[in-house]
Parts: structure tokens; sequence; C-alpha cells
């Protein structure tokens, strides 16, 4: 009777708290990686590209010479920094909607509230970025980051339906 009545409280008054520790080690990623200046960030950039286009040339056996490897890194290299806000705020949003799902907020509520709160974090992010040497803001990139949120929200929302009505529904009914 006791241990349930702890493990109750534990669960209440720890455990939901910390179910926000993940978004904020991911906000804290997002603005260390804005913090680098406009060349380092680059740098990571093409290194990535890099390494995309050198795995490619493996896996598929083409035998790119170093010109025709540049040749695809410039290609690809702005899609990968999309991408790569898209992903982060995928993250985000995911890291930011399973606690407020936990917490019983749902629907159209979740989607709002956890959308806010990530597009926020975007401009803030974008503005952030204009103190940066050799970085700047972007409408753009808050537009990708918001586009990556609501991805990873509908996500979550997909997933906690089907968690629902496949694991909890029936144990409830048990």
């Amino acid at each position: 009777m006791y241990f349930k009545l702890f493990i109750k409280y534990l669960l209440r008054f720890v455990l939901k708290p910390l179910s926000f520790v993940p978004a904020i080690l991911i906000m804290y990623m997002i603005f260390s990686f804005s913090a680098q200046d406009g060349t380092t960030s680059s740098n990571l950039s093409y290194k990535v590209s890099h390494e995309l286009v050198s795995v490619a040339d493996r896996a598929l056996d083409l035998d790119l010479t170093d010109r025709q490897i540049s040749r695809c890194i410039s290609k690809i290299h702005f899609y990968v920094r999309k991408i790569a806000h898209f992903s982060e705020y995928f993250l985000l949003a995911v890291s930011v909607a399973i606690p407020l799902y936990v917490y019983g907020i749902r629907g159209i509520w979740l989607v709002l509230t956890a959308e806010i709160l990530c597009a926020g974090f975007a401009g803030l992010d974008e503005i952030h970025q204009l103190f940066v040497k050799g970085r700047g803001a972007s409408v753009r990139d808050v537009l990708i980051d918001s586009c990556g949120a609501l991805i990873g929200i509908i996500f979550v929302r997909i997933f906690g339906y089907i968690g629902r009505k496949t694991i909890f529904e029936p144990l409830s009914k048990q």
C-alpha cells in the first residue's frame, strides 16, 4: 500500500518534471551550434556534406575524382544545412511534445503549445545569430525550423494515439 503510494508520488513530483530535461538539452545543443561563428559553422556542415558524398561514393562504387566530389559537395551543401535545421527542430518538438502529452495536453492544444514554443525558440535563435560573427538571421530558417517542429509534433501525436489504443487501453480493461 505505502509502496504504491510512494511510486505514485515519485512519478508525479520527480519524474514528470524531469521529462523536460531532453528538451532543455536539445535547446542547449541548438544554441551552441548557433553560437559558432560563420566559418566554424560552414566548416562543420562542409564536413558533413563531404562525409555524405564519400559514403555514397563508396556504397555505390562511383569512383569519383576529388574534383567530382567537390562539385557534389557544393551542390548539396545548402540542403545539408537546411536539413540540419529541420532535424534539430524535429527533435526539439518531439522532446517538448512528449512531456506536454504526459501532462495531459492533447489534440490541437498540444500542437499549438508545442509549435509556439518551438517556433518562438527558432525566432529567438535567429535573433541570437545576429550577434554572432559571420552569421545572420533568416526568416526562411525559422520557417524550416517550424516545419520540422510541426512534423515532430505530428509524429508524437500519431505514436501517442497508437500507444494509447494498442497498449494502454487494453491494459486498463484488465
